[in-house]
């Protein structure tokens, strides 16, 4: 699947619930789902900087696409990270790098964040988008 059409579905997802506790109930199942980090790469290289809460993120190359794994320290920052990683995980550095990220807009997550949040938010794509650069340039 494309990361458009699985953006497409997450904002498909969100417009179901009616209020944010909802949603943020949903983000906290979405959290459950996440594909784990292995323990041996939660260190400080991992930890996304910009982050009130602890998220550590690693990302492999496998068959030509990047597959990511994280964990957090907080329910709904790993709710956060799980949303970006069902977009981005086994796909095209190239694709992650062109993706676009107005999905989050689209499912109003943004403004219905702390500050530090949406700062913490913005941190993370800027971080998988990195992982993606880095990645690309092994492959050219």
């Amino acid at each position: 699947m494309q990361i458009q059409e699985i953006q497409d579905e997450i904002v498909d997802e969100f417009s179901m619930f009616e209020d944010w506790m909802q949603r943020y109930e949903y983000m906290i199942e979405l959290g459950k789902t996440l594909p784990l980090i292995d323990e041996q790469y939660k260190t400080d290289d991992n930890i996304i900087k910009g982050c009130q809460s602890k998220v550590w993120v690693h990302a492999e190359l496998v068959d030509d696409k990047l597959v990511f794994t994280a964990d957090s320290d907080a329910i709904i920052t790993k709710g956060i990270i799980a949303i970006l990683i069902r977009s981005f995980s086994n796909q095209r550095p190239a694709d992650i790098i062109e993706a676009n990220t107005d999905f989050i807009d689209k499912i109003g997550l943004k403004e219905h964040l702390s500050p530090t949040r949406a700062n913490g938010l913005v941190s993370m794509i800027k971080q998988l988008k990195l992982y993606a650069v880095a990645y690309q340039t092994q492959l050219n």
